[in-house]
């Protein structure tokens, strides 16, 4: 549906939409409806056949259908908060019908465990299963599922219809979409998993009552609460749990012969990031009988439900539900999600075949005093040693042990040539059958594992009878495509063709053609400063030539990764890249020109270049030239300094994923000239602010104050031949090694980087120095939604012989009102130039990123995603005075990085300045080379 980009909310449901059953296809079975004592239908309740693969889940009216060959059956119902039931059935040549009247569970609040003064026996018990949790996540090594899903969501509110009234009938007319209409998606796939993380979906049928298209599915399917943190939110089973949690005893209940412990999770601060609602524990197995968990995501409401079942003596998830609803942008609507899986070939891992007592060392210290193991013993044996020697062990011996075990696996594994993975991210794959989205009805009639509700059934009629007047026959189809390429052509010629030329446009210079032109639209770059007037930059055009790199044919079936783009085998190929680009300045009357030949293969880019330009004295191009001419037409402030340069220049780059490792170098000889600003700067500003003048386009800078005071570069007309050397490595970033490749994660390993800058007096050149740097920058986690970064740098000019000041070490300031680049690294007020240096420099930054503060102590900022933070920045230079800054700033953007900030400055550890912005926590790095 090509105007779905208009509905943020869609995209966000349509993540939620997706997955994976079977059944086995036939004319006989049991159907029914499942119902309480008050007459109310029961949804999603599980419906397992005992002894066999065969499951199924009831409707949103409760209605359920198992097809059964004629046999004999035992049948369980299950429904969280429900008693659990089950009924023997002989399945004839019919359908037989059973109607069931669930009653809610009674629950055992026994004098044992109610008894105690101290605390809540909760606690004993959830230390228990959190100690067991990593042990219960590692105990099945592999699975076959076989998982039926169907999802359904509505719009239920659009503000302001009549504004886009036009597109709604469009979106009805192609698409089915429609305000209070479910849009029904289904799917039944083969899921295969393996440990640690490898999860892969074959779909056999897709089919959605909005198109013919499916969605992707998201990280919350298959999730497994065993884990520390489940799609960014704290697990009640996470070691990290009594941080963010306060549980609840409720009772408990007998099940075939099974106790089952209630208990409620509450946590200490609801909000992102964390969950509240009920999870059941089972008695002296600790594993998760059911839960029924509820958390926030940027202002949608998400509700978890998990029924388990015990599958080879291991209870497994046979049936969750995800329920959303909420709004953005004053849209709004609500979504559902059922999965019912059955599976087969569960394989136990061996380590893991006998079962062990925990015992709680705080409950029963003495007990657990006596069978505790020690460091060398846990890691002088394997798993199955300890295991067979001893049947208790402490919660905290226990968690060693696991993490010892996975120590150990992980060796192995390496020593295997085994495919690897630090960060446990899930690695998912899908492939669909050619034939998925093909289906018929008939098809999904006999092999359907929940009936459909009534809405529903109404909604695949209206997608139908859309088919059919869109496609018809063959015929029909072929005159609309003509019909619509005859439009296309009367309406597009000229608008086509003006918009392409303000926005610019790419060339396939033939079919099968490695070749590519990009016309680059000069309009794109329109700006104005007070040297130049106003400046058309940027105009001119790329050719890029890739060959070899063509994907191979589709096949039968489709793969898509992760984020659900398609992937195919492809060969790696270098590209080249040819470009030239214009400037022209109407006020100095000057054409500018510069050009360039690229080549990238593998992960190595090798660019020369050359030409005529202007650039600014800070090469990290500190405020980018819209934002300047802004503030030129509007502000009667010029931030922006910038000089003339010709130059010809050698740049290469080598990295590796995420920047484990990346090397830079470049030489470039230049001839810079200064640049003044136009005597009648009058046409510049639009609004003339009385006590504003326009500034020199010639830097003020502290350290190259003489007796007079002057504080200008003396020189800045020379040459200059330099060279540059930087390299950065990350010494303990998370990798995964599959089929003997490796790659790396963007995660929280320290970045440690070197350069090294050199200016040479040969050839004419009139520079001479050594510039050396390093640095550190980190990011980590310190709580749910919560983490502190820094950057910490030290540099020094070891012969500073005939340093020129764009040759200075400059730093990230910032004088206008919003607030971009770096959060972290970019100072909030510190003029662009002033402590710029030729000497030596140390730089500090810190940003805080708090859940939980002041404002957010307020359920209501949690729950919209609202984070309070702190900053602080540093810089030492021989004039800046111990410069620093402090701040406080809240993200108050919903599904947008938007933030309002307070700064204050010091100068001599002594107060200056305080200051607001506006800004953005995304790092834009606009106009860097």
């Amino acid at each position: 549906m090509q105007n779905r980009s208009i509905f943020p909310f869609l995209c966000f449901l349509l993540l939620v939409t997706q997955s994976f059953s079977q059944t086995s296809i036939a004319s006989t079975g049991l159907k029914g409806v499942i119902k309480t004592k008050k007459g109310d239908p029961l949804p999603f309740a599980a419906i397992v056949v005992k002894g066999t693969d065969v499951s199924t889940i009831s409707n949103e009216e409760g209605k359920y259908q198992l097809d059964l060959k004629p046999g004999y059956y035992e049948v369980i119902f299950q429904y969280l908060g429900f008693k659990t039931g089950q009924k023997a059935f002989t399945i004839e040549n019919k359908m037989e019908t059973f109607d069931l009247t669930m009653e809610e569970q009674a629950y055992n609040l026994g004098e044992v465990r109610i008894g105690n003064k101290g605390e809540d026996p909760a606690y004993t018990i959830m230390r228990r299963a959190i100690a067991k949790s990593r042990y219960h996540f590692l105990q099945v090594e592999s699975y076959t599922a076989k998982a039926y899903s169907k999802s359904s969501f509505v719009i239920t509110d659009l503000p302001l219809e009549f504004l886009y009234k036009k597109e709604l009938k469009e979106m009805e007319k192609e698409s089915n979409f429609k305000k209070g209409v479910p849009i029904l998606n289904e799917s039944v796939s083969e899921v295969t998993f393996r440990q640690p993380n490898t999860y892969k979906q074959r779909v056999i049928a897709a089919r959605n009552s909005q198109d013919k298209n499916f969605a992707n599915a998201n990280q919350y399917f298959l999730t497994s609460f065993y884990q520390p943190e489940v799609v960014k939110a704290v697990s009640p089973l996470s070691p990290r749990a009594f941080t963010y949690y306060k549980f609840e005893y409720e009772g408990s209940f007998r099940e075939n012969g099974v106790e089952i412990n209630k208990i409620k999770v509450t946590p200490r601060s609801y909000g992102e990031g964390v969950y509240r609602g009920t999870i059941y524990i089972t008695e002296n197995l600790w594993s998760i009988y059911s839960l029924n968990l509820q958390t926030v995501n940027t202002g949608f409401n998400i509700e978890i439900k998990q029924v388990y079942s015990p599958i080879q003596g291991v209870w497994m998830p046979i049936n969750q539900q995800f329920h959303v609803n909420g709004g953005i942008y004053g849209i709004k609507g609500k979504g559902d999600l059922v999965i019912s899986q059955t599976f087969s070939k569960l394989k136990i891992n061996p380590a893991f075949q006998a079962d062990i007592v925990v015992v709680d060392g705080k409950k029963e210290k003495e007990e657990a005093r006596k069978i505790g193991l020690s460091s060398r013993e846990i890691k002088s044996q394997k798993l199955e040693e300890v295991v067979s020697k001893q049947k208790e062990f402490s919660a905290k011996n226990l968690k060693k042990l696991m993490k010892e075990y996975e120590k150990q696996d992980l060796k192995k594994k390496e020593e295997k040539g085994e495919d690897i993975d630090l960060n446990f991210t899930r690695n998912d794959s899908t492939s669909v059958d050619s034939m998925a989205g093909n289906r018929s009805m008939a098809f999904w009639d006999s092999i359907r594992s929940v009936p459909l509700t009534v809405a529903e059934v109404k909604s695949y009629i209206r997608l139908d009878s859309i088919i059919v007047m869109k496609e018809g026959t063959q015929e029909q189809r072929d005159s609309l495509l003509i019909a619509k390429a005859d439009t296309t052509k009367k309406k597009g010629g000229g608008t086509d063709f003006l918009g392409n030329l303000i926005t610019g446009h790419t060339f396939r210079l033939g079919k099968k053609s490695p070749w590519r032109l990009e016309y680059v639209s000069p309009l794109l770059g329109l700006q104005v400063n007070t040297v130049e007037g106003w400046v058309l930059n940027g105009g001119g055009f790329k050719l890029k030539y890739k060959k070899g790199n063509q994907p191979k044919k589709e096949t039968d079936e489709i793969q898509i990764s992760n984020n659900g783009v398609k992937r195919y085998t492809v060969r790696d190929a270098g590209t080249w890249t040819f470009s030239g680009l214009t400037r022209y300045s109407f006020a100095r009357e000057k054409l500018f020109a510069t050009g360039g030949v690229d080549y990238n293969w593998k992960q190595n880019t090798i660019n020369i270049s050359g030409g005529k330009t202007v650039a600014q004295f800070n090469p990290e191009n500190p405020m980018h030239p819209i934002l300047n001419s802004l503030t030129t037409l509007f502000l009667e402030r010029n931030f922006i300094k910038i000089y003339e340069k010709n130059f010809i220049r050698l740049d290469f780059r080598t990295s590796r994923e995420n920047e484990h490792f990346e090397l830079k170098a470049n030489i470039e000889y230049a001839n810079r000239r200064a640049l003044s600003n136009r005597s009648n700067t009058n046409p510049y500003n639009w609004i003339d602010w009385q006590k504003r003048t326009f500034t020199s386009n010639i830097p003020v800078n502290e350290e190259l104050a003489d007796e007079s005071g002057t504080r200008l570069p003396k020189k800045l007309g020379h040459r200059a031949l330099t060279v540059g050397l930087s390299a950065f490595y990350k010494p303990w970033q998370k990798y995964r090694t599959q089929k003997g490749k490796t790659t790396f994660y963007d995660d929280d390993s320290p970045k440690l980087s070197v350069s090294y800058r050199k200016g040479i007096d040969v050839f004419g050149s009139e520079v001479n120095f050594d510039f050396v740097q390093v640095g550190i920058a980190h990011g980590f986690d310190t709580g749910v939604r919560s983490k502190l970064s820094y950057k910490v740098a030290a540099g020094a000019f070891l012969n500073g012989r005939n340093v020129q000041f764009p040759d200075y070490q400059h730093f990230a300031g910032n004088q206008f009102f919003f607030q971009y680049g770096d959060p972290v690294g970019t100072f909030r007020m510190l003029d662009y130039y002033r402590y710029s240096t030729s000497e030596r420099f140390v730089e500090a930054h810190a940003l805080a990123e708090l859940r939980k503060f002041l404002l957010t102590q307020i359920t209501w900022f949690r729950i919209m995603g609202i984070k309070e933070n702190f900053f602080a920045h540093y810089l030492r230079t021989p004039d800046s005075n111990n410069y620093g800054e402090l701040g406080y700033a809240l993200d108050i953007g919903i599904r947008f990085p938007f933030r309002v900030e307070v700064a204050n400055s010091f100068e001599g550890f002594k107060y200056k300045h305080t200051v607001f912005r506006i800004g953005t926590t995304m790092n834009f790095s606009f106009g860097k080379k």
